[in-house]
Parts: C-alpha cells; sequence; structure tokens
C-alpha cells in the first residue's frame, strides 16, 4: 500500500541526507524545512519526499491513496521519552491540597502522593488498570505522540509492579506507537517498610523477576530529597545493569540531589527533571552521552522552579523534552502544550524546542533510528496540521488543537485500538 501526500505548505524536521545526529547546542537551532513538498510512503515507512515542482510521478500508481494536504504543513510526531500513564484513578484531592498550600514533601509524607497511587493501584484489578492507561494512551496518540516510555512506580511491592509491567507489556502488544518500558520500583518507599529493606527487596527480588519475565527495557531511580539517596540509586542501578536494564534517572527536581553525579557515572541514557542544576553538573553533562530531558509541565502543576535550558543549551548539551504525563504532578500528555511552556518559560526558541519534542526525545527513548525526523526510511508516524502560519504557531496559540490527522505506521489514527 502507498500514500502520497501532496500540496504540503511546509515539511519541517526533514533531513535530507538521513542524519540522525542528536541536536546539541548551537545545532539545537538547526532545522530543515520543505516549501511546497509531497510524501511518498510505502506500508509504514517513509520512502521518499521532495518539493512539488520537482515531482515527476513515482513508478508505479497501483494501490496508492492520494492525499490533498490542502496548504497543510506536516511534522514529525512528537517522542515523549518521560511518562507514569499506567496509574489507577486520579488525585485530584491532592490538587486542591496543593492550593490550600501543602507542599509536594509534605503531601507524601502525609502518606499522599506516590503512595495514595499505589494504594489505589493494589485494589485495581489487571484488566482495569489496562482499561484506564489505554484509555490515556488514545488520548496522547490523537494529541500527536508518536513514541512513548512508560514507567512502573505505583506497585511498590513485587506483585503489584510486575502488574503495571504487563499491562505496559499489553499496551505494546495492542497499540502502534513505539513504547519503551522502564521499572521504577524506587519511585517511594512503601509504608511498613525500611528504605533498608526495600532496596534490598528491589535488588533482591524485584529486578531478577522483571528480567526473568523480560518486562522492561529500562530501570529508573527516583534519587531526590526525601526519597533514594545516591548510593542506594548506584546499588539499584548496578544490580539493573548486570539484568540488562539500562538506567534512566529522576533527579534534581527538589534539590542538588548527587542524582546527575551518578546517572552520568553509570552511563544513563537521561536524567530527568533536573530543576537544580549547576555549572558543574552541565559540565559533568557535556563530558557523557546522557541526555538532559526536561519536564515543565510538573514545575508548571506543582509551581516549583524551572530546569535552566536556556543555561544548558548555550553550554552545548543535548536538551529533551517529555511530559512527565502522571496523576500527581502533570496528568496531561500534551505535547504541544509542553512546547509552548519551553518556549515562554524557559525561553527556548521554537526550534530548540521542537528539536527537544522529536529526534532529541527519539534519542532519550533509543528510537532515533526509527523516528523523530522524517527521513527515507523511517517510520512514518506524522502530523497532518490545520493550516497554520509557520511552526512557532504552534507553541504560540497556547492549548489550540492545530492537528488534523495523525498517522501512524502509515496508516490514518482511528480512535480505537481495533481500528491500527
Amino acid at each position: 500500500m502507498k500514500t502520497l501526500i501532496k500540496n504540503i505548505k511546509q515539511i519541517f524536521g526533514v533531513t535530507k541526507n538521513n542524519n540522525t545526529e542528536l541536536k546539541c547546542g548551537n545545532d539545537m537551532s538547526e532545522i530543515e524545512i520543505i516549501e511546497n513538498g509531497w510524501i511518498l510512503i510505502e506500508n509504514d515507512i517513509i520512502a521518499d519526499f521532495g518539493e512539488m515542482k520537482k515531482f515527476t510521478g513515482i513508478d508505479d500508481w497501483n494501490n496508492t491513496k492520494i492525499i490533498d494536504s490542502d496548504n497543510s504543513s506536516i511534522i514529525p510526531t512528537w517522542c515523549d521519552s518521560h511518562t507514569h500513564i499506567v496509574y489507577a484513578g486520579n488525585r485530584s484531592g491532592e490538587f486542591v491540597d496543593r492550593i490550600n498550600g501543602l507542599s509536594y514533601e509534605e503531601i507524601a509524607k502525609n502518606g499522599g502522593g506516590i503512595l495514595n497511587s499505589a494504594e489505589l493501584l493494589s485494589k485495581t484489578s489487571f484488566d482495569e488498570l489496562y482499561k484506564q492507561s489505554s484509555e490515556r494512551l488514545k488520548k496522547i496518540i490523537k494529541l500527536g505522540t508518536g513514541a512513548i516510555e512508560i514507567k512502573s512506580g505505583y506497585g511498590l511491592n513485587t506483585h503489584n509492579e510486575i502488574k503495571m509491567l504487563q499491562v505496559i507489556n499489553e499496551l505494546k502488544n495492542n497499540f502502534p506507537i513505539k513504547i519503551k518500558s522502564t521499572f521504577l520500583g524506587a519511585h517511594a518507599v512503601p509504608q511498613n517498610m525500611s528504605q533498608e529493606n526495600y532496596v534490598n527487596l528491589i535488588i533482591n527480588e524485584m529486578i531478577p523477576e522483571i528480567a526473568k519475565q523480560d518486562l522492561a527495557d529500562y530501570i529508573d531511580v527516583f534519587c531526590d530529597k526525601g526519597f533514594f539517596s545516591p548510593e542506594q540509586t548506584e546499588k539499584i542501578l548496578l544490580c539493573g545493569k548486570k539484568h540488562d536494564l539500562k538506567p534512566k534517572i529522576h533527579a534534581n527536581e527538589l534539590a542538588c540531589s548527587g542524582g546527575i553525579q551518578v546517572g552520568v557515572k553509570n552511563n544513563a541514557i537521561s536524567v530527568d527533571h533536573l530543576q537544580f542544576t549547576g555549572s558543574e553538573e552541565i559540565n559533568l553533562l557535556k563530558k557523557s552521552n546522557t541526555i538532559a530531558t526536561l519536564l515543565p509541565g510538573t514545575a508548571y502543576f506543582l509551581n516549583l522552579k524551572y530546569p535552566p535550558a536556556r543555561k544548558m543549551i548555550d553550554s552545548g548539551l543535548s536538551v529533551a523534552l517529555a511530559s512527565d504525563y502522571n496523576p500527581g504532578s502533570f496528568p496531561s500528555g500534551n505535547m504541544s502544550f509542553i512546547f509552548s511552556l519551553a518556549c515562554t518559560i524557559m525561553k527556548m526558541n521554537p526550534i530548540e524546542a521542537f528539536n527537544a519534542l522529536t529526534i532529541n526525545g527519539a534519542y532519550a527513548m533509543e528510537a532515533q533510528d526509527e523516528l523523530g525526523n522524517i527521513s527515507k526510511g523511517k517510520k512514518a508516524n506524522l502530523i497532518l496540521t490545520k493550516r497554520i502560519p509557520n511552526l512557532e504557531y504552534i507553541p504560540y496559540s497556547v492549548a489550540e488543537n492545530f492537528i488534523d490527522k495523525v498517522i501512524i505506521n502509515g496508516k490514518i489514527h482511528q480512535d480505537s485500538e481495533t481500528n491500527y
């Protein structure tokens, strides 16, 4: 099956030489654009593209669907490399608690936050948890996400952590977008257990069993004030690495936690959050292959300070952006809103933010060979926009739905698993 999309006003995020390099520093402000273009899709792959004025047709028009974009634009789908969309219920009550003055840490100490979600999840069946999670995934695909990383972390015991990862695995089986799974048992310490005993449980029981069942691609730890120390984090990461789980780290969201240092030391794919990041941490990251993943939605929703994106990019770092979709600190997977926050609050220019949401996001979940830009041979995961004047209109028009169609694996997205 072939699909030809013609009369495209602008194609953003093109790589004519199949260059899929990570964007760092000044390179984050670079973008290739085709004006008045076309794209040919064969099955689920981008086969070719170019300018309409140079279009000479295709060799075989049989079984070819033609879409006239009518001067709409096309961008690659978003790559959301940090989410927690597998959870039960919601935490809207805590939203009111924060309005009334309680901090994130105070809510957690009172048994709320992650522990609240863990209690809800323990009472939720596999089928119900899958149903709730799949509805969230359908919504974010409609919002233009074509690849996603999903974490466990609301189980806090072996049975429920495995239940979460099995739900993620079922989502992988039933949805066409790229899904990466992360084991985040070290998200909080369950009630009635010491931190030392819980770390030992993760190392001696959870990780071996999860590896045996092949349920996760990555391992993550919430290395921050009031949660897990750098020493505990390293013990967990080293055990994970022995079982072929690559590290990703929650770091420096609430304080200078040492999470960036332990992440770099252990060759983490990414370190995420990073509100408290100084020159020392930036220099460490610059000498490493670890990607700085920023989650401005969480800072917005919790009223926290924002990561120093401008300083990071000006220092030559590679920066990715992700949603952190979760029930407590950002219950949304709307990446176009993240686009707006990155520009308005963190002073990233629109091209930098676009690259952070696409190709750098793909790198932060090791999907860069398939996704992240528009390149021959990559998956045809595309957003066909409504008529917009330019790329910067997307973050400028805050919360406006700019999407006409989402194409996943060469097919127009339908709002049902059975239609993929």
